[in-house]
């Protein structure tokens, strides 16, 4: 594979090899690669060789054909158009992230009522693109409107309804699959 067909999967290494708690150094002693290229590899400025990627991918304990996908996954650049991302899911639901990123989206078109109460594992924004929603929270009702957000941490039990028709609710979220770590 010619460079312009080169994959780019240096997140993907990144990744794998922190998940091993393995150092370049480590790496580069497995594969026989040196430190520096997989430094370039891992921070975007060389792609392997489809050799140079199936030593990596041993050194790593997984495959290339995995470190591909990871990579395809994890694309930097990915536009949902507005007919797409609902295949799958409810009517007035649309997701507007697709595959599994650090970030999760959805948009809720209508006078959706989940009627259940949501505890995610990371925190969340809820913004009002139009209409209205409320949204209970720790005890407290807030009332929403066009242009408002509501932002949650982690943990946090809620529930929400739109309460005008043609609401447009966007929940976005760090993804529950994210290991947020505290600071």
């Amino acid at each position: 594979m010619d460079e312009k067909e080169a994959p780019r999967v240096g997140a993907a290494v990144k990744r794998r090899r922190r998940a091993l708690q393995l150092t370049l150094a480590v790496v580069a002693s497995r594969s026989g690669l040196s430190v520096p290229f997989l430094s370039q590899i891992e921070n975007e400025r060389a792609r392997p060789s489809r050799r140079s990627l199936e030593l990596v991918a041993e050194a790593l304990q997984t495959s290339a054909a995995e470190l591909l996908a990871a990579a395809e996954a994890a694309r930097t650049v990915d536009v949902v158009r507005a007919d797409e991302g609902t295949a799958d899911l409810p009517d007035g639901v649309r997701r507007l992230v697709r595959g599994r990123h650090q970030l999760h989206a959805l948009e809720f078109t209508g006078e959706q009522d989940a009627g259940r109460e949501f505890q995610h594992r990371n925190d969340e924004l809820l913004y009002v693109a139009d209409g209205a929603a409320e949204v209970e929270a720790e005890g407290r009702a807030h009332r929403l409107g066009r242009g408002d957000t509501l932002y949650l941490s982690g943990g946090v039990r809620h529930r929400w309804r739109a309460t005008e028709p043609g609401t447009r609710l966007l929940v976005v979220a760090v993804a529950e699959h994210v290991e947020v770590e505290e600071e």
